[in-house]
């Protein structure tokens, strides 16, 4: 066979299609623009790498190739011209398109072809020219291509690798054949940017899209925010997570990421994102950049009415007030009906005011007279008056009010003129003994009602020794005629009971009164007498300090006990409070329906399939694949969801079991629970439709940008999840299944809680608990009374969102690394609990272990954890102090001896054991080939490896810790 080489004339005929990226990208080097003036650098200059050109539709094209497949050891380099960097970018990409042989075709040569090649990168300052030392470069990845070129139609790879970070003012990029038959079409170098942007009503600057950067934007024309609007730009040139809206101010609203005044005859009274409204009832018409619609006149808001109200007028007087004596002395009814007109307000109440009038003059009431439910505020029309004379005239003047009764040029009142005539004379309800003595009494006693000023009274006071059985037949009572309602009666005997009744007389043309039941009174012995009367003044202030002291003890006591109980966060579990259980809005299981069909029509909304179009295949649940697709909706165009269907061939439990996941869905509604479209069941494939999520479950998307999201986005990312997760505990539901690859994000990196296959809804019992139905349970996120006893409530959650932190904070690592779930169970009743991911702030980690407290009343609410988040997110400097990382816990690393004390047999082995294998080429270039060169390298050393990323350097530093330390190599984990 002749040289291979000359072989590559297939190529000049068979390109056809070159790929053009259109996108906002900044380009540094395009090869297919610069033609024939390319002027790389080959070395060898002979048979090695040389230009081709060939002409395809019309144009001339000239492409680097070489196929040098039939000789061993090929060495064969081409460099770039010098490409200039901008400052602001430390980031490029490099897109490649190019085209490799098949090394079967070449027959015998095969043993010694290649089927890849290397591409290379050197920073400098200045062109260097000529000068070419191969030392100067350092790898950035091997180029493989996706299908090889067999026959005479080409394959034609794209490839594009990022290079960071960049920091001189220019770089040189180099391939590196080593005997491959392969064609070089397009090497294209750019650097991206977000481009300037309006979003939430704030201006953001073109900026370099670099690692997640935070850029700061300013308020559109006529927009505030109490805080400097921010956002991130993604390395990938796109804006996400604006942090801080801007709001129009007052008499402005959002249209197309700018603020417009308000339309004539609307209004808008604060700061906001709300739209204008038109002008209340009652109001004048506004002109244009109205904050509020004037009343109109006649009309008028109270002080405490909100701008958005309508106005309103006073009302008008009460009508048909009437008095009605009632049973019982001195006590009167007075009824009205409601005004007319109120003014259209629902605060109406009413006062009552009293004034005695004679032929000469009238004076208030004042205390002489009682209203039993007050004399002001009263919400019924209707009130009880008591303690009135009779004989008097009493001027009774209703008055109505509500919030706008004093803008009125008139009283709204109603006025009655009634006498209360009535000649029966009060009751004495009770007698009281005042005090006593050997031979005295003193008493007093008190009336159902005071006597008539007016009237004149006396008292007749009846009083004898109680009978001794035996000891007479004949009752003797002594009268006494008294002015006033107290009495010192003298001259008894000693150590005697006595009966006691009074009764009031007024004057001779009234009814008599009838007296009040009898009342004994005993009077004190002599001994008595003499022994006490001189420490009574003493014993009674001993025992009034004493009844002082106790009660003052009895209260601090209480007091202490009180905040002891909300120290320790009370004797009853905070998850099932009286408050905790009254959500805003009512769960149904859908479980609970006989017909599931019910709870599919009353919760979900069925979707016509025709406005459906699924459009590739993201997934496969457990009912079927999981689709991205398009949906229809009226005046918005096509939305983009995702579909959920149901697999041939199923049984009408595997569809009840399909849908009922839809009627929990159905009954949320929350910016980070995910969103249910709708549903398909009228048709023969059941679908499931809900919103898309761009960039897929949490924990993978954590993987695919490991260390590039710094902990304030991760933090806002945590605190999406608690607030998804409150909303379901304040519904009284339990999620179950809470992990990180039960969370989505999309395109702005807002997270939201999905998958509610396991979840079920708190029952309504005393512990707001239930046992699962058999299912399977997720070890490493499920708290251990759930392992334990079945039993799960939002406190298990909280358990489970715990290790959700983990996860995000540590970039998606599994929890537990490879432990089974019987070493996870032992490991948790042992007390261990999962250390502080790498770079963890210390706040973020504490919160972490309240969520893993044994005793679940002890563990914080999912509205404390949201609480803490937002503090936290307002003090990002409290994010500054990292928690202690212990590499030996961290990352475990186990034996794969079994037997001696080497714990990795090579340096692959153990780059793959700590998700570090894309380093292998590096260590092995630089002569790292074993693990004693491993445990001689210092932090500075694997710099000059090639590991530039800050969280891939500290991983790779940390674990060669742990294996110096013999007596972790060997451990499962180590506390």
């Amino acid at each position: 066979m002749g040289q291979p080489r000359v072989n590559f004339c297939f190529f000049l005929f068979i390109i056809r299609v070159l790929i053009s990226l259109q996108s906002k990208e900044h380009v540094l080097l395009d090869m297919k623009a610069s033609g024939s003036e390319l002027g790389w650098l080959t070395s060898p200059n002979e048979n090695g790498w040389e230009i081709v050109q060939t002409v395809v539709n019309s144009s001339l094209l000239y492409t680097y190739s070489v196929c040098n497949v039939d000789s061993a050891d090929q060495d064969n380099w081409v460099r770039t011209t010098f490409i200039q960097r901008r400052p602001e970018s430390s980031r490029v990409s490099v897109e490649l398109q190019f085209i490799v042989r098949d090394c079967n075709t070449f027959g015998g040569a095969s043993v010694t072809c290649k089927e890849t090649f290397n591409l290379f990168i050197s920073e400098a300052d200045a062109d260097v020219g000529t000068s070419f030392r191969k030392g100067q470069f350092r790898k950035v990845a091997t180029i493989a291509p996706d299908e090889v070129t067999r026959g005479r139609v080409p394959k034609v790879n794209t490839e594009t690798r990022t290079v960071v970070p960049l920091s001189k003012k220019g770089f040189y990029l180099a391939f590196q054949d080593m005997g491959a038959c392969v064609a070089l079409l397009s090497v294209r170098v750019y650097y991206k940017t977000c481009p300037s942007t309006v979003q939430s009503l704030a201006a953001f600057p073109e900026t370099v899209a670099d690692a997640l950067r935070e850029v700061e934007g300013v308020c559109v024309k006529n927009a505030v925010s109490q805080t400097t609007p921010r956002i991130y730009c993604t390395a990938e040139g796109k804006w996400v997570v604006p942090v801080v809206q801007c709001q129009c101010l007052p008499g402005y609203e959002a249209t197309e990421n700018s603020c417009q005044e308000c339309k004539p005859g609307y209004f808008k009274p604060s700061a906001s994102n709300e739209f204008c409204q038109v002008c209340p009832d009652n109001t004048k018409s506004s002109l244009a950049g109205a904050a509020e619609c004037v009343c109109e006149d006649g009309f008028f808001r109270s002080p405490s009415d909100p701008l958005t109200a309508a106005c309103s007028a006073p009302p008008s007087a009460p009508r048909d007030l009437t008095s009605t004596t009632l049973s019982g002395d001195g006590r009167l009814l007075l009824s009205w009906s409601p005004p007319l007109e109120t003014g259209g307000r629902s605060d109406l109440t009413y006062s009552v005011a009293c004034e005695i009038c004679d032929e000469s003059q009238c004076v208030a009431c004042g205390e002489k007279i009682r209203f039993e439910t007050g004399p002001t505020e009263l919400k019924e029309p209707g009130v009880v008056v008591s303690d009135l004379d009779s004989h008097h005239n009493y001027t009774f003047t209703v008055e109505a009010h509500s919030g706008v009764s004093q803008y009125g040029t008139e009283r709204a009142t109603a006025t009655i003129t009634t006498t209360l005539d009535y000649t029966n004379p009060p009751k004495v309800t009770s007698i009281h003994l005042d005090d006593r003595g050997p031979t005295s009494l003193s008493l007093s006693w008190t009336l159902s009602r005071r006597p008539p000023a007016h009237i004149s009274h006396h008292y007749e006071l009846m009083y004898r020794k109680k009978d001794i059985e035996g000891e007479s037949d004949v009752t003797t009572y002594t009268v006494l005629i008294l002015d006033k309602n107290s009495v010192q009666i003298n001259d008894l005997t000693p150590d005697t009971t006595y009966l006691f009744r009074v009764l009031v007389k007024l004057s001779p043309e009234a009814m008599p009164g009838s007296y009040s039941k009898d009342q004994p009174f005993h009077t004190s012995a002599l001994a008595e007498s003499q022994t006490q009367n001189k420490p009574t003044l003493v014993m009674g202030a001993v025992v009034g300090v004493a009844v002082i002291l106790l009660i003052v003890v009895a209260v601090l006591l209480l007091r202490r006990r009180s905040l002891c109980s909300r120290g320790r966060g009370g004797p009853e579990d905070p998850y099932f409070s009286t408050d905790q259980l009254k959500p805003l809005k009512a769960y149904v299981d859908p479980h609970t329906y006989e017909d599931p069909n019910i709870a599919i029509q009353k919760f979900v909304k069925e979707i016509d399939p025709n406005i459906i179009r699924k459009e590739k295949v993201i997934g496969v649940g457990e009912f079927g694949e999981v689709f991205r697709g398009m949906m229809k909706v009226p005046r918005k165009g096509e939305l983009a969801v995702a579909i959920k269907t149901l697999k041939p061939g199923y049984s009408e439990k595997q569809r009840q079991d399909f849908l009922s996941e839809a009627s929990i869905m159905g009954q949320f509604s929350h910016p980070n629970i995910i969103r249910l479209e709708g549903v398909v069941t009228k048709f023969k494939h059941a679908m499931i439709v809900t919103e898309y999520m761009e960039n897929g479950a949490l924990d993978t998307y954590l993987k695919e940008h490991d260390t590039e999201i710094p902990p304030y986005q991760l933090l806002g990312m945590l605190r999406g999840i608690a607030a998804g997760m409150k909303y379901l505990s304040d519904m009284n539901y339990v999620h179950r299944d809470l992990a990180a690859r039960n969370v989505l994000v999309n395109s702005s990196l807002e997270c939201k809680v999905s998958d509610f296959g396991l979840s079920r809804v708190l029952e309504d019992d005393a512990e707001g608990t239930y046992t699962t139905r058999g299912g399977k349970i997720p070890i490493r996120w499920t708290a251990p009374e759930a392992i334990e006893y079945r039993k799960f409530t939002s406190a298990s959650d909280v358990w489970s969102f715990g290790i959700v932190m983990w996860e995000v904070m540590a970039f998606g690592e599994r929890p537990y690394w490879d432990m089974s779930n019987h070493e996870v169970m032992k490991a948790i009743n042992e007390a261990f609990r999962l250390p502080a991911p790498m770079d963890c702030p210390s706040a973020i980690y504490q919160l972490m272990l309240q969520c893993w407290q044994h005793d679940r009343s002890k563990r914080p609410r999912f509205s404390d954890i949201v609480n803490i988040l937002d503090k936290l997110l307002q003090s990002p400097e409290s994010l500054k102090t990292i928690a202690d990382f212990d590499p030996h816990v961290s990352i475990r690393l186990p034996s794969t001896s079994g037997c001696d004390t080497t714990m990795f047999r090579s340096v692959p082995e153990w780059l793959e054991s700590i998700k570090m294998s894309q380093y292998n080429e590096s260590f092995a270039r630089a002569g790292i080939t074993t693990m004693d060169h491993v445990l001689a390298l210092r932090p500075e050393d694997i710099r000059n490896i090639g590991v530039r990323l800050p969280g891939h350097m500290k991983r790779i530093a940390y674990s060669i810790l742990g294996l110096k330390d013999e007596t972790s190599s060997l451990s499962v984990f180590a506390v």
